[in-house]
Parts: C-alpha cells; sequence; structure tokens
C-alpha cells in the first residue's frame, strides 16, 4: 500500500483537516500521479455538507486533480513517467453497457466510480479524491496533459471545462449562434471563454452589475442583468443555448423564455437536494423549447476539451491557495468571493 496525506472532512458540514491514509498498490494498468494542484469544485462543497445526500466520512474531495505520472504499471501504453497527467470526476466504471461502449462513462448503467466518495472495485474502499499528494488510476481514466502548461490554471479543466463544453458542443455553439451563460463562476467562466473559442457569439446573464467589465475581459459582446425588468424583457427569444451554471433554485421559466423558439436551457449547476425547481409545461411547448442537463462528458470527450483548449490557450482564471486555507476558501466560495477557481497547491502538502 502506498502512504498518503491528505485533508478530509469526518462529518457533515464539518472543517477539513489533516489526514493520513493508504492508497492501493500500482496495479498492472495503472499510473502513480504525484498531484500538484487540484481545483475546488463547489460540488466538493455540497459533498462535504451531504447536501446531495450519500456522503461518506472521512471523505477526501477533489476531483481537478493535475500531476505527474511517478509510477505506472507493467502494462501501461498511455504514460510515460515524468509525463504529466489529469484525473477527473471519474476513475472507473463498468466498461460494457451501451453507455461505457459510446464513450460516455459518467452515464454508466452501473453508475461511474466516481473519483471520491465512491467503492474502489479493486480494493473494496471508498475512494478518496485530490485533496492528496498522490492518486492510483487505471490509465483509461488518467487524462493526458502537455508539459510545460501553467498547470493550477489547467487543473479545473478536468471538471468545470468538460461541464461546460460537453453541452456547448453536443448543442452546437459555433459561428452564428448566440449563446447566453447564466451565472458567472467556476463554471460560467469557463463557459464564456469555450463558447467564445468555438465562434459564438455569447452574453452573460447576472443579477450582479458589477460583472459587466469581467464578463467582457472573458470574452462576452454582452450582459444582461436579471433583476432589469426592461433589459431582460428585450433579451426574450435572443438565445440559441443557454448554458445554466446557478447552483442554486431559481425561475428556469424566465431562462427559458430568453431562448429562440426550438432553443434550449442546459443546466450544469446542481442545487441542493432541498431546492427543487419549478417548471411551467407552457415554457417548454410554447416555441418547442427545451429544457436539459448535461452530466460533465466522458473520457474520450474530456480528452478532446483539454485538446481544444490547449489549442486555443483557454484556461481557468484561478486563485492558488494552500491546504492550510481549504476551510476559508469554502466559505469565500459560498460568498463567491474567488475569481473563479481556488485550486490547492498540493506539492507544498508533502514539504
Amino acid at each position: 500500500m502506498i502512504d498518503s496525506v491528505g485533508y478530509a472532512a469526518n462529518s457533515a458540514g464539518g472543517k477539513l483537516g489533516k489526514f493520513s491514509f493508504k492508497r492501493r498498490d500500482v496495479g498492472d494498468n495503472d499510473v502513480l500521479i504525484e498531484i500538484s494542484y487540484c481545483g475546488i469544485c463547489h460540488s466538493d462543497i455540497h459533498e462535504v455538507k451531504n447536501e446531495w445526500g450519500g456522503s461518506n466520512y472521512p471523505l477526501v474531495p477533489g476531483h481537478e486533480i493535475i500531476g505527474k505520472v511517478v509510477e505506472i504499471g507493467s502494462n501501461v501504453k498511455k504514460f510515460k513517467t515524468g509525463e504529466l497527467a489529469g484525473v477527473g470526476c471519474m476513475v472507473g466504471s463498468c466498461g460494457k453497457c451501451e453507455a461505457c461502449i459510446r464513450g460516455e462513462e459518467q452515464n454508466c448503467k452501473d453508475g461511474p466510480i466516481w473519483t471520491y466518495n465512491s467503492t474502489d472495485p479493486v480494493t473494496g474502499n471508498q475512494t478518496l479524491g485530490g485533496y492528496s499528494n498522490n492518486i492510483v488510476v487505471n490509465e483509461s481514466f488518467a487524462l493526458k496533459i502537455n508539459n510545460g502548461v501553467n498547470e493550477a490554471a489547467v487543473a479545473p479543466l478536468m471538471c468545470a471545462g468538460i461541464t461546460t463544453y460537453s453541452p456547448l458542443k453536443r448543442w452546437g455553439a459555433g459561428p452564428g449562434k448566440s449563446i447566453g451563460v447564466a451565472g458567472l463562476g467556476g463554471l460560467g467562466h469557463m463557459a464564456v471563454k469555450i463558447a467564445k473559442a468555438m465562434g459564438a457569439d455569447v452574453t452573460v446573464i447576472t443579477s450582479s452589475e458589477s460583472k459587466v467589465n469581467e464578463a467582457k475581459r472573458l470574452g462576452a459582446s454582452r450582459v444582461v442583468f436579471s433583476k432589469d425588468k426592461a433589459a431582460f424583457d428585450a433579451n426574450r427569444r435572443s438565445f440559441d443555448i443557454i448554458i445554466d451554471t446557478i447552483p442554486a433554485k431559481h425561475d428556469i421559466d424566465s431562462a427559458l423564455s430568453l431562448t429562440k423558439p426550438g432553443g434550449a436551457v442546459v443546466v450544469v449547476g446542481l442545487p441542493p437536494r432541498s431546492q427543487k425547481y419549478e417548471l411551467s409545461a407552457s415554457s417548454v411547448v410554447g416555441g418547442s423549447r427545451i429544457f436539459a442537463g448535461s452530466n460533465i462528458g466522458g473520457i474520450r470527450e474530456t480528452q478532446e476539451m483539454l485538446d481544444f483548449c490547449a489549442k486555443h490557450g483557454v484556461t481557468a482564471d484561478v486563485e492558488k491557495i494552500p491546504p492550510e486555507e481549504i476551510n476559508e476558501a469554502y466559505e469565500r466560495a459560498l460568498r463567491s468571493d474567488v475569481k473563479y477557481r481556488f485550486v490547492i497547491d498540493m506539492a507544498s502538502l508533502a514539504h
């Protein structure tokens, strides 16, 4: 077994503290990654607080992982030691169902094996995530990263990047398309950058007037204030797609009214389980509109996203923190006091 150290929560809503544990040995098809950075996703906060139900403790969060491959199994062909690798939300799936065969492991019939708070089929133990100094993962679920990149800024692409890239690609973002991005946080700022890189015209929809300059710096051409009724009404039937990144209950009917006939509101932000959306049938029937959701993306599509972002120079805007500041970062994230992703310097944990 491999000695590991990380940060774990021991109860729902509890503070995260230093935690020593064991990783499985490197198997024939595995790679051992020495983690340099791990992003803080809002999902981590939901899981630590058990807001979705099913959290098991001690819980080591983290699924926006980047680091160096330091050991490989005898059958590994995809990586060599010394190369950079990423790990996202999943570390396994059945590999046999229709979804997995299509490369949509996130929709595995048996459920994917999440990077944390799942059951490792090799050991039977709970998976523990990237708020740690290392991770062992099957090479099929590790992602290739070009050496020489800004590792801290690339780490959030493993979740925030693919979560926004996948629906933008699926729903046809590109030249001639008008894309709305609801919310300008960790997911929203990636949606703006990626949609812009795809050639679409991007508008940020926000309740905060302070976001104008930021939205335009990121690549948006316009900002619509959701609290300004006149401005809101003037933009009805304007968007082909709205990527809805808001992780709290809000008015979906109003969002749908902003889409063109045949347009779609695609939800990628997950509110706590206690917060339920309300939706009028007339909002989708009228104008033949679509209300949809999108769940990250498969490994093949995630690699495609990483290659696309590398080609177009797309990375996340990050604030690096030491592990000792994780709890403070959670509090700040809940106040939206970050532009736009906290990334933990896990390399400092080893020193």
